[in-house]
Order: structure tokens, then sequence, then C-alpha cells
């Protein structure tokens, strides 16, 4: 099995910086995930720089450990998993990035590991999602994110961090009739910037309501929403409060905090996650690393879900806990 260095016997400022300090290796053998960067960041509208948000995050991440008190888990009794490096995405070039991280991702869902994806702008979920329908079929979309990502096109194109999921529902990616969308907020260009993405049949729960129904509520409302379908989760660090997380590219204030934002996270155990994107760290403008921090245990959450979900797995089997695949 592969697990992170234990730093009660290695100084976590030895070696080359992975999540976790998880082996770096390129292998689907023995792993049920895999954190994966995917650096691109040349369709932003704003401030660019989440290029450097995967090294950014695994950097601050050398001090997680595998045991999650919230949870009642330690990770790697359940769990393999290995650094497996960057996607070598082609800046600029966001058409040929998709085709490669398609490629890329093709073997790690072959074998129907969980990929824990590291970016990069939000325009690089279009490249996943149509890896993970070409796998599943459309797929379920928990989406948290201060904008929907559903406009029809900046400057004129249509490829951009404002756009994937529109590009996405117009290719068949996502089964909108189980997917949802919480925190949105902010200024807009108008009221069907509002509308738009539930005529694209989202469901969505602005930060407003999100705040009048509690954070409870709005669980029941995901579970409720996805059922039983594969999903993929895309979460866009802006939807946390820039007093939290101030470093990414289009801040947006009023969200959560950054205990609310873990507990969203750890709150979608249960559902069947196939996948999952974390976007929009932006180095440059991270005072103190918290945002770095609060992405690395977002991180971590996520991959405690995997976990969970394959000790529930092996429960119901009436199995011990197993590393091969």
């Amino acid at each position: 099995m592969y697990k992170p260095k234990d730093s009660s016997k290695s100084p976590r400022y030895t070696g080359v910086r992975t999540f976790m300090r998880l082996e770096q290796i390129q292998t689907t053998e023995n792993v049920d995930f895999v954190v994966v960067g995917n650096p691109f960041d040349t369709a932003v509208s704003n401030r660019i720089g989440a290029r450097g948000g995967p090294q950014h995050i695994r950097n601050f991440s050398v001090l997680l450990r595998p045991y999650n008190p919230n949870q009642g888990i330690n990770i790697f009794d359940y769990c393999s998993g290995v650094d497996y490096g960057d996607f070598e995405i082609v800046p600029q070039n966001i058409h040929k990035s998709y085709d490669i991280v398609g490629e890329s991702l093709a073997p790690i869902l072959e074998k129907e590991i969980t990929p824990i994806i590291l970016g990069g702008d939000h325009s690089v979920s279009l490249g996943h999602l149509r890896a993970f329908a070409a796998k599943y079929g459309p797929v379920s979309l928990v989406h948290f994110d201060s904008h929907s990502d559903t406009w029809d096109n900046y400057f004129g194109e249509k490829y951009m961090h404002g756009t994937p999921f529109r590009r996405a529902v117009e290719e068949g990616l996502i089964d909108t009739e189980h997917s949802i969308q919480v925190g949105l907020r902010g200024p807009l260009y108008g009221p069907e910037d509002i509308t738009d993405p539930e005529d694209l049949g989202f469901k969505t729960i602005p930060m407003r309501e999100v705040k009048k129904l509690g954070q409870e509520e709005v669980l029941r409302q995901i579970h409720e929403r996805v059922g039983d379908k594969p999903v993929f989760v895309s979460y866009d660090i802006d939807f946390v409060d820039p007093a939290f997380a101030p470093g990414t590219g289009t801040p947006e204030v009023g969200g959560p905090d950054s205990h609310e934002a873990l507990e969203y996270v750890r709150g979608l155990h249960g559902l069947d996650i196939k996948g999952f994107d974390l976007v929009e760290v932006l180095p440059e403008y991270d005072s103190g690393e918290i945002t770095a921090a609060l992405a690395s245990a977002v991180a971590f959450e996520m991959i405690t879900l995997v976990a969970m979900k394959k000790r529930d797995d092996l429960a119901v089997e009436g199995k011990e806990a197993t590393f091969t695949k």
C-alpha cells in the first residue's frame, strides 16, 4: 500500500513536496485515490496565477496527519494513495489541454480510482467532466462556488473559467436533474445570471438562502437532489469568504467561514462520489498561506470520504480492509 511518510520520524521540511508527503508515482496499481494537479490558468477573466495552486496546496499539506478526528477514521487503515504529479497541460491551449487531461484520467478511472484534482482555474472542470462522463455516463454535479460558471461566453470566447458548466450541459456530461450549486452570491450583469443555471436544469441554493436554511438543511437537500447517482464534486475556493481564503482570482464577500467550508465536504458522506476537483487557489494573493491551509484541509476531507466509502463497502461485504484493487 501507499501512505504518507511519518512526520514524527521524518521531518516535514525534508524531501520533495508532495500532497501530504505521499509517494510521487504515476501508478494505478494498489491505489484507491490519486492526488493530481491540473495547473492550467489561462482561461481567467481577472487575476492569473492559479497555475501555482496545486504546488501551493501541496507545500502546506505536509502538516496533515492521517487520522481524521472529525470523521473518526485513519485514512490509511482503508486507503492507499499517491501523489500522481501534474497533468502535462499546454499553456494557453485549452482544447489541447482538455485532450491531454482526458487521456491522462482514462486509465485512472478505468480502475475506478478516485482522483482528487487540484486546479488551476475553473475552466479545467470541463475536461474532468468529459473524462468522467466517458466512464460513467452523465454524472451528477455537486458544485460549491460563489459563481454559477454557466455564462455563455467571455469576450466572445466560449471556453473560459466562467463557462465550463454551460458547455458541460451542452455536451451532455451532466445529469442536471440530480445536480446542485451551492453558495452563489455577488453582483451580476443582470437577472438572467440568476435564472440561467436553473434554466439549464440545476438546482441552486444562493448564499443568502444557505444562511437562512442552515447547513444541516442544505446538506439534506444535496443528498435528496443527488440520490444514488454517480457524483462529481467541484469545489471553487472562492466559495469560502475571502477573509478565510483570500488567495483566489475572483473573491466574493459574504461566504462561509473555514469551519463551515470543511463541514460541507464532510457532510457529503454517503454519496456515490467518483471524483473531486478543487480549483482557483492563487498563491500570489494568499496572505499568510491561509488559503493553502484551508485548501489542503478541504482536499484532506475529500480523501477522507474515499476512505469512509471503502470502510462502509467492506462492512457491507463483511470483509477486512485490503489494499489490492
